[in-house]
């Protein structure tokens, strides 16, 4: 007997099935393509805050996320052997002229009070930052010490590994059985966009670069756009495009050459770094751009657990909480900005 299917074994279906598992529920997980083979088996894994302004429902979820990542993954790997590549090792940003100076210091202020001491955003000298230094024309660095890496496909892996050794299953075909959680991407999203005769969302490409380059445990960069991620295993990932218009789902092309350009311009001392790993793939986004979480409409007894986009990883932790208060307790702990009815036209609702 199971008590939870989820049909999708990338990051939301995973966190999901491992938080369910954690409170007792007998799961099993089916993807008939395997573990991370979509947009979950990615390479970038910037697990980055939204910025500490205009605060709302999403960006307060995300900083609750944030800050259970380290006991999330920590438990993960204490559970399977697994390692996610996760660290919480801050972030740096360029601050190009007056303007972004004083937003920035704006910032400041205003993190100061809404992370409440858990973590900072604080303009320091370019000279006191550590690593890989990106120039500022202001002399000046934003250092948030909230953000943090990890290896989207070796964290997906880690927690395919936890779920398998605490008796939960994976497999590739089989029927669900007890409640069932569609955590399917952009498949899922074309599902229900069909389900409910208007679109829901759409699938949005993006490319990314894996190099040979070990800068250890020093903080990721983000340059105008560009993220730039050293991982634990001693590579260093490069970072994506966002693309509408596309011919190959997972092929690399021009777009990605002229994404390592700017990242080589802006740090000439990677460019002579080997590139081990090109990657693309097409991540779900939802049409309120927020994680899509809740009942399926019309549907007894299933769910939706999708959206992720950019933001999947980070968001996973709490996400996988509040879909177990769902299923598990019958308690609605979702924002309604994530809400399924969020993302439907209001014909469709």
């Amino acid at each position: 007997m199971v008590d939870v299917t989820i049909l999708g074994a990338g990051i939301l279906g995973l966190s999901t099935a491992w938080a369910c598992m954690a409170r007792g529920a007998r799961v099993k997980v089916i993807d008939p393509n395997g573990v991370a083979a979509g947009a979950s088996g990615g390479i970038l894994g910037a697990l980055a805050p939204h910025t500490p302004e205009n605060w709302n429902d999403k960006k307060a979820f995300q900083l609750d996320s944030l800050l259970m990542a380290a006991d999330f993954w920590h438990g993960v790997v204490r559970a399977g052997g697994g390692d996610p590549g996760y660290g919480r090792v801050g972030r740096l940003q360029p601050i190009a002229d007056d303007a972004a100076l004083a937003l920035a210091r704006a910032r400041a202020v205003t993190a100061n009070k809404l992370w409440k001491g858990h973590a900072k955003w604080q303009v320091i000298p370019a000279s006191e930052a550590r690593g890989l230094i990106p120039a500022s024309p202001k002399g000046l660095l934003i250092h948030d010490t909230l953000s943090a890496r990890l290896h989207p496909s070796r964290a997906c892996a880690a927690l395919a590994l936890a779920i398998r050794a605490s008796g939960g299953r994976i497999v590739s075909e089989g029927s669900p059985e007890g409640a069932i959680i569609w955590a399917t991407g952009v498949a899922g999203l074309t599902d229900l966009s069909r389900s409910v005769s208007a679109t829901v969302g759409n699938g949005v490409k993006g490319q990314a670069a894996l190099l040979d380059a070990d800068l250890g445990a020093q903080p990721q960069l983000f340059l105008d756009g560009i993220h730039i991620v050293p991982h634990s295993d001693g590579t260093l990932a490069i970072g994506s495009t966002s693309e509408r218009d596309f011919d190959a789902p997972d092929g690399t092309d021009d777009a990605l050459d002229d994404l390592l350009a700017k990242a080589f311009d802006a740090l000439p001392q990677l460019a002579t770094a080997r590139v081990l790993h090109r990657w693309a793939g097409v991540r779900p986004r939802a049409r309120s751009r927020a994680p899509m979480l809740g009942a399926w409409p019309g549907r007894p007894g299933h769910f939706i657990a999708n959206g992720g986009f950019k933001i999947g990883f980070g968001m996973a932790p709490k996400i996988a909480e509040v879909m177990a208060d769902l299923i598990l307790e019958d308690r609605d702990t979702i924002p309604p900005g994530f809400r399924v009815e969020t993302s439907l036209p209001a014909a469709a609702r």
